[in-house]
């Protein structure tokens, strides 16, 4: 098979770009054939043995990036390119060079490529990436680490050679006077005010949601100036009056108010990752293709901007292929930027592939960091009832020197800020400053982890100025269903918090804390004993999920999956593949992810789905082909909620569409009467057991045999779909072959047919029974036929008005697919008012944590700790568990132990590394007495939840309020450092 017959194309700025994902036939055959294993199904347990990239990644099989090199690629030259970046270690004068002189011996770069060279050929970076690709001489640098010039070698020991003589020689890099660093606008900045109603159930005075966020009216020595407060004036103008109001209220409370005004700083902190950036590019000049292995979380962003990218340079490209491989992101390989330079690099290699590999001290000197905050909060609380009654918060988040995902996540940090708690009146902004720090980006916790952990330590001092138990605190002030966020919206299904906060009252470690502190340090002199508590909850989303997904089967009933969804380190390709068997019995067996092509379904994208107006989402949606948003970039926490949806929502098709019909219609020819036979018999009675389907006590049918009937009969055999979301889902109704319209929630479809499916109603021609009802509530019902879930039906009207789009038709099957793209009837895109929501959905995690501290040294040892959490129905517990153990061990090193500086000390330098740096190990985060337990669904019918990230937060809170109980000291700057500890007991 040539590459050419494996790989799916579009085109880009003029430019075809092909993909092949990482699981698929294709490019495992690059590598080995058989690199992931197919799911090692538990049938009895309905659960997967292990991971199908576990036995790949724990032997070193080749599915990582960094392990490319060219000979490994088919078709590329063997000879492979090395390069690395000189970098700036000041930004506070201007650049006026570099010298190489260090380098004799022969060890003078084959290429050196310059902001000169770069401007000449017309490489720049994507717009999104910010200007200066290499900075030019003459101009100071944005931030610190800025690069100026690549240096390309054609073999490896000179490379090596090379990179060693000039590390940590900061004459490498020529400066002129000091002049100080550049000042710069704010990235972003939000204000978001809420005034309730009578009750937390009524409606709203004044909120984003019904109303509008604030934003503001000008900048004035690079700060923000928001309107002016006016009763009667614009909706800011209005906001700004309410703002004022609720922050009198707390600077001359009522008698009865306790006002509590705190300041909290986070640090800046590396993200870690396994593997440390990289790109091997190849530029072929000759057939003007460029070739690019680069792990990415967001390989359809790659792809977009990379085609672009080079299509505006001087040299020609008229192919680009992209291998998106596994990796492991948590935000560090999100919109990150060393793709391009991988490509530029690849551009100036002299027809070799160029591979551009971090180290570890490049890696610290230049990857995305999360985001130093410091927040300004003050709380005003009733002491005679205990109620929460105003909130006020002033955060400024430091975005680097780029601005990434920085003003996003000054808003989600601003949005969470309020926790779990529900508060009347609140008044939260927030701003994302450009300083000369290292890039900020969307790193694990996304802003919540610094603004709710904040939050946690302060509820928890107030509790104790009150004099209540912490614990009954929460609970009293507790968000419940119904109520709403500091935005105004309502949160989407049940908020469960209460469930948790009870959970963790009646824990041994809360209910025995004071008895076990007196016998702990009567036992252990020297020492301090102390238990913590925290818990937040966390939303899940951007406002704009949206992803593709396939499944089929082939005749035998061996199941296929392709999604959009890159696999990150958290486990999506096998919680995808184990997502199908809610609807057909088995997971997927082969799984094939990254997929950022779909022909068989071409939908396009168009417009700003944050930005756009009603009208012009209304008048784009008549277009049957046009969603809001293509396919998302992989989070940590949109697998297991978003990227379900998808995958479910096909297999239910192929289920409803496919196998249900075929299982009806073995049903009628074995009580001798044919297709004609009557039967009543219902899809929601549908059961998997054992590999088989059942219903009403029928026969038992394998999915083999069911798959043989849907392709002799011509019933569907595969289906595509898409799916769109704020915060709600898009819905659309559909005339899928059987005369009957049905809504459901997705905004694309396309389906494959079996033998003599000629047409989306051949399948329901073979089956002269399919409009008796029992055939249309086959057709109807949300009902997986699985024994531990079921779908709910049909959702409920969208809020949005239904948009007309052109009558039914079914499109010819497009040939390289076999597919039919069906034409939705009509579609309830959410409406774009919803973009004020910020966020609704959630999940939430309470953690108890014991600790004790030596008091000479300050040294803090955790004991144990206990987690709680909701997440609804699990796909994997095994993922889930040990999604909840990673993130202990991340909040734990936040807490205690992680720190960057962020200016001329700190890893901008290019001297960090990990001997400088303590990241959490096994010692450090109780691996051996840690435990958990997650909240039993209300029922099978529950989603999936996203938790990846807010299963890090709360031990943060836990350990800073486990050691005022410890100490008698309440710190509120991170990370809690022995140091800081021996302060406070001197």
């Amino acid at each position: 098979m040539t590459r050419r017959g494996f790989l799916k194309a579009s085109v880009v700025a003029g430019i075809s770009v092909y993909i092949a994902p990482m699981g698929s036939r294709a490019f495992a055959a690059l590598f080995e054939d058989k690199n992931l294993t197919p799911v090692a199904w538990d049938a009895a347990k309905g659960q997967a043995k292990f991971r199908i990239d576990g036995t790949a990644k724990v032997t070193g099989s080749k599915i990582f990036a960094r392990d490319v090199r060219a000979r490994d690629m088919p078709g590329w030259p063997a000879q492979q390119a090395h390069a690395f970046v000189l970098r700036t270690t000041l930004a506070d004068r201007p650049y006026l060079g570099f010298d190489l002189s260090r380098l004799n011996d022969g060890l003078q770069p084959d290429r050196v490529v310059t902001a000169e060279d770069l401007a000449r050929d017309g490489v720049a970076f994507p717009e999104f990436y910010g200007d200066d690709m290499l900075l030019p001489v003459g101009k100071t640098p944005a931030y610190l680490g800025h690069a100026v010039a690549i240096l390309i070698y054609r073999d490896f020991a000179r490379f090596r050679f090379a990179k060693d003589k000039l590390k940590f020689h900061d004459e490498i890099i020529r400066y002129g006077d000091v002049t100080g660093p550049l000042e710069r606008d704010p990235w972003g900045s939000f204000r978001y005010v809420r005034v309730g109603g009578k009750t937390a159930y009524d409606d709203d005075v004044y909120s984003s949601l019904k109303d509008a966020p604030i934003f503001p009216s000008m900048m004035r020595k690079h700060l923000p100036v928001w309107p002016d407060g006016n009763d009667h004036g614009k909706l800011d103008e209005q906001g700004m009056a309410y703002a004022g109001k609720i922050g009198e209220s707390l600077a001359h409370p009522p008698a009865n108010w306790l006002v509590m005004s705190r300041e909290y700083r986070t640090q800046s902190v590396d993200t870690a990752a396994l593997e440390p950036d990289n790109a091997n590019c190849w530029y072929d000049a000759a057939t003007q293709t460029l070739h690019m292995v680069v792990p990415t979380q967001s390989p359809s962003e790659v792809a977009e901007n990379a085609a672009a990218m080079a299509a505006k340079g001087h040299f020609p490209v008229k192919r680009l292929i992209v291998y998106p491989c596994y990796t492991v992101g948590y935000g560090s390989k999100d919109h990150y930027n060393m793709p391009f330079y991988g490509l530029a690099a690849a551009m100036y290699g002299d027809g070799l592939p160029v591979r551009l590999a971090n180290d570890r001290y490049e890696q610290f000197q230049t990857s995305l960091k999360r985001h130093a905050f410091t927040m300004r909060y003050r709380i005003g609380v009733d002491k005679e009832s205990g109620m929460l009654q105003a909130f006020t918060a002033d955060m400024e988040c430091n975005g680097g020197g780029r601005m990434n995902f920085s003003p996003s996540v000054a808003m989600v940090g601003a949005t969470a800020a309020q926790s779990i708690y529900y508060f009347p009146q609140s008044d939260l902004a927030s701003v994302a400053i450009a300083s000369r720090a290292i890039d900020a980006g969307s790193a694990r916790g996304y802003g919540t982890l610094q603004s709710m952990a904040a939050t946690e330590m302060m509820i928890d001092e107030m509790a104790a100025q009150l004099g209540v138990d912490a614990i009954d605190f929460r609970l009293k002030n507790a968000l419940r269903s119904g109520m709403k966020n500091t935005q105004g919206a309502i949160p989407a299904g049940a908020v469960r918090v209460d469930e948790v906060l009870a959970r963790a009252k009646a824990h041994p470690l809360w209910t025995q804390r004071d008895k076990k502190k007196a016998e702990y340090e009567a036992a252990h002199p020297g020492r301090r004993y102390g238990v913590g508590f925290a818990c937040v909850q966390k939303d899940f989303g951007t406002g704009a999920e949206t992803s593709f997904a396939r499944v089929e089967f082939d005749e035998t009933g061996k199941i296929s999956l392709h999604h959009t969804a890159a696999e990150i380190g958290t486990g999506t390709s096998t919680s995808q593949a184990v997502a199908v068997a809610k609807w057909l019995g088995m997971p997927a067996t082969d799984v094939h992810i990254a997929i950022t092509d779909w022909p068989e379904l071409p939908v396009v994208t168009s417009g700003d789905p944050y930005l756009m107006s009603q009208a012009d989402q209304d008048k784009l949606a008549a277009n049957p082909r046009w969603s809001p948003g293509y396919a998302s970039p992989s989070s940590a926490t949109n697998s297991a909620f978003y990227f379900t949806h998808s995958t479910r929502e096909a297999a239910r098709l192929l289920f409803l569409q496919g196998l249900w019909p075929a299982a009806l219609s073995i049903w009628r020819r074995g009580l001798g009467g044919g297709q004609a036979a009557p039967l009543v018999v219902r899809a929601e009675d549908a059961r998997w057991v054992d590999g088989k389907l059942s219903a009403a006590g029928l026969e038992a049918l394998p999915l083999g045999m069911l798959a043989k009937t849907a392709y002799e009969q011509g019933f569907v055999t595969g289906a595509t779909v898409h799916v769109f979301n704020r915060w709600q889902w898009a819905e659309a109704d559909w005339d899928l072959g059987d005369g009957v319209t049905q809504r459901l929630p997705v905004d694309g479809i396309a389906l494959r047919f079996g033998k003599g499916g000629a047409n989306p109603s051949a399948a329901a021609a073979q089956a002269p029974d399919a409009q008796t009802p029992a055939a249309k509530s086959a057709h109807h019902s949300g009902n997986a036929p699985a024994k531990s879930a079921s779908a709910k039906g049909a959702p409920a009207k969208s809020a949005s008005q239904p948009n007309a789009a052109a009558g039914q038709q079914v499109a010819a099957p497009t040939p390289a697919t076999g597919y039919r793209t069906m034409d939705r009837k009509r579609v309830y895109y959410p409406p774009v008012q919803r973009n004020n929501a910020a966020v609704t959905y959630y999940s939430a995690v309470g953690t108890l944590v014991e600790l004790s501290v030596h008091e000479a040294s300050g040294k803090v040892e955790l004991l144990t700790h206990h987690s709680i959490m909701e997440c609804g129905n699990q796909i994997s517990p095994q993922l889930v568990s040990g999604q909840l153990q990673g993130g202990l061990a991340m909040g734990i090193g936040h807490a205690l132990h992680e720190y960057l500086p962020l200016y001329e000390d700190g890893p901008g330098n290019g001297t960090w590394n990990f001997n400088r740096y303590h990241l959490p190990r096994a010692v450090d985060v109780a691996v051996w007495t840690q435990t958990g337990e997650v909240l039993p669904p209300i029922s099978e019918t529950d989603v999936p939840k996203g938790i990846a990230e807010v299963v890090m937060i709360p031990v943060v809170g836990a350990i800073v309020n486990g050691l005022a109980h410890a100490i008698g000291h309440r710190f509120t700057e991170l990370p809690v450092t022995p140091e800081k500890i021996q302060e406070v007991l001197a």
